[in-house]
């Protein structure tokens, strides 16, 4: 058999990669002659995706509702996938911080600008009638969006404003956790009980999110760019880069879906303007009320003083 040197040189590539983990490089060889080649419907797994939409009822648009939020949760795993990259990163540098801090925000651009399919793409009619099928599930369930939460930011910010003085950090995970500014939406006010909506939620994820809250709690975003030398946290375009995507997921995704709820919610005039899974929708997700920011030192009091109130209420 003729081999180029270059066909030689990987092949003892291949044998060292299999002798380091102690297995037999003819048997890998022999593997690959019956493997069969890869097409792009195996790679993707087309099939598999595109039958995993089923619908509740027979209206048509509730198949553009469903594809759009399962569109949203790949985008949510692309997110997390960037920021694991930040938290693992030994030794980060300025240029692979804002690099990978520019892709996730422009997920989050795609996700903003990608409201307008559920703004305009779907019948109100149509709308109000398959939304009570879904009754008590909601969006506030989305357990990646939560953990985005975690993964950017310190737990004190993502903590209930009422509360948050009282809090460091310090304060026990268990003890935050019940205190989250979206706990809010999911509990009476006057007597504190959570809804079926919350507690479904909790019994799903939440030893999941205590385990991503600990994790997180010393390699999130913030946190990996407090770790930077102090010249470094003065760069413009990584301090630029860590605004934009605070704003563009605390104010301008989170207005952009609060007025396309409003529009099929409240302005339709078809609904009794409540949330699928009741929770008080307006206010808990107005950045204005909710006031969530991820990297508060890096505004101005001017700027935290105003949050939200430049958007529509």
């Amino acid at each position: 058999m003729n081999l180029t040197d270059n066909s030689e040189a990987i092949l003892k590539e291949i044998d060292l990669k299999f002798q380091a983990i102690n297995q037999k490089t003819d048997v890998q060889l022999e593997g690959l002659l019956w493997a069969k080649p890869i097409t792009y419907w195996d790679y993707i797994q087309t099939d598999a995706l595109l039958n995993l939409q089923i619908q509740r009822t027979t209206l048509p648009d509730e198949m553009v509702f469903i594809m759009y939020h399962q569109v949203n949760e790949l985008i949510f795993k692309m997110i997390l996938w960037e920021i694991d990259q930040i938290a693992e990163k030994e030794n980060i540098q300025v240029d692979f911080f804002s690099e990978r801090l520019s892709r996730i925000t422009r997920y989050f651009d795609m996700l903003t600008n990608s409201f307008s399919i559920m703004e305009n793409g779907m019948e109100v009619d149509q709308y109000m009638k398959f939304r009570n099928t879904l009754t008590p599930a909601s969006g506030f369930q989305s357990a990646q969006y939560r953990m985005i939460e975690f993964a950017s930011t310190d737990v004190i910010n993502l903590t209930d404003r009422r509360y948050k003085a009282n809090f460091d950090e310090n304060t026990d995970l268990e003890t935050s956790f019940e205190h989250l500014y979206w706990q809010a939406a999911g509990k009476d006010y006057h007597t504190g009980e959570k809804s079926y909506l919350l507690q479904e939620f909790e019994n799903k994820y939440k030893v999941q999110f205590l385990r991503q809250m600990s994790t997180f709690k010393t390699k999130n975003i913030w946190q990996k760019f407090s770790q930077l030398p102090d010249t470094d946290q003065q760069n413009p375009e990584l301090i630029s880069a860590m605004r934009h995507y605070d704003k563009t997921v605390n104010i301008t995704w989170v207005m952009q879906h609060l007025n396309t709820a409003r529009k099929y919610i409240l302005e339709s005039g078809k609904g009794n303007g409540e949330a699928t899974g009741g929770s008080d929708w307006q206010k808990y997700m107005h950045p204005k009320y909710q006031r969530r920011i991820f990297f508060p030192k890096l505004w101005t009091e001017e700027e935290l003083s105003n949050w939200g109130n430049e958007t529509e209420v």
